[in-house]
């Protein structure tokens, strides 16, 4: 089986704080780690943890922030493909409370794939399935060449300029960026399910023959750290969906990868293996 992320990839700086600071406040990270992640990242991580085939499409910046995070991406098994920029590498800062939950600070714009990037788009036609988290509308057109086609709900401002009909879109119902509905979409474009999470109440699955709930995973204890969760069932959803699975029973299963990071503050190292 063969899967692509198309999207960022940012250097993260994650630790705990007491709470987040107010104005005038001067935080400080306990036990910073550092890894890549954003939207692109983890999902990509998860996948590698599968037999599957994993190909990303992103784009590194030109400092120490690109390069540390270019050589971790090196070492996963995945191949990468990179455009370069040429300026600095997307920083984001990553405060967890107590409560487990993340506050995100992004120091600069995303850096995303470009289809006028001279990377191997025509690879993408060659996947069982891809998973787009950048801007491009062409290169979301470029996507479309995969058998399956599943974009972020962040991304629907380019996915209604590419023209592109998706088969999943995935999202946040508690997310008002990600938050939508399938009359959000016109009718040529409209996807065959839209998959929204609801955290610890688990989701629903809309398609044009009603709504259907999938319940979360049951976990035990307060979670250590949020940051990922989403990402990382993004990710798992991406793989049972290119292996054949119906949309409600990828999503069920997918539910306990997004389930796994909570216990942990680093979502790469909790990351459960595909299969």
């Amino acid at each position: 089986m063969r899967v692509a992320v198309i999207g960022h990839v940012e250097h993260i700086t994650l630790g705990r704080v007491p709470t987040v600071p107010g104005p005038g406040d001067i935080a400080h990270l306990m036990a910073p780690r550092f890894f890549p992640g954003g939207g692109g990242g983890v999902a990509f991580f998860q996948l590698t943890r599968s037999a599957a085939e994993v190909l990303l499409f992103t784009a590194l910046g030109n400092d120490e922030g690109g390069r540390q995070v270019a050589e971790r991406l090196a070492r996963a098994r995945a191949v990468v493909h990179a455009a370069p920029r040429d300026v600095p590498h997307t920083r984001d800062v990553v405060m967890i409370t107590p409560d487990g939950e993340r506050t995100i600070v992004v120091v600069g714009e995303p850096l995303h794939p470009e289809r006028a990037d001279p990377l191997p788009w025509e690879t993408l036609g060659s996947c069982d399935a891809a998973y787009f988290t950048a801007q491009d509308p062409a290169a979301l057109a470029a996507a479309r060449a995969a058998r399956m086609l599943m974009v972020t709900a962040r991304r629907r401002a380019a996915l209604l300029r590419s023209g592109v009909r998706p088969d999943v879109v995935v999202g946040s119902a508690l997310d008002p960026r990600e938050a939508c509905t399938l009359a959000d979409f016109p009718p040529e474009q409209r996807p065959a399910a839209l998959v929204l999470t609801a955290g610890a109440a688990g989701g629903t699955v809309h398609t044009a023959d009603g709504v259907q709930r999938f319940a979360a995973p049951s976990t035990s204890g307060s979670p250590t750290g949020s940051y990922g969760a989403g990402d990382s069932f993004a990710g798992a959803l991406t793989y049972f969906l290119a292996a054949g699975l119906p949309v409600l029973e990828a999503c069920t299963r997918a539910g306990r990868f997004g389930a796994a990071v909570l216990g942990s503050l680093d979502p790469l190292e909790a990351q459960a293996w595909l299969g």
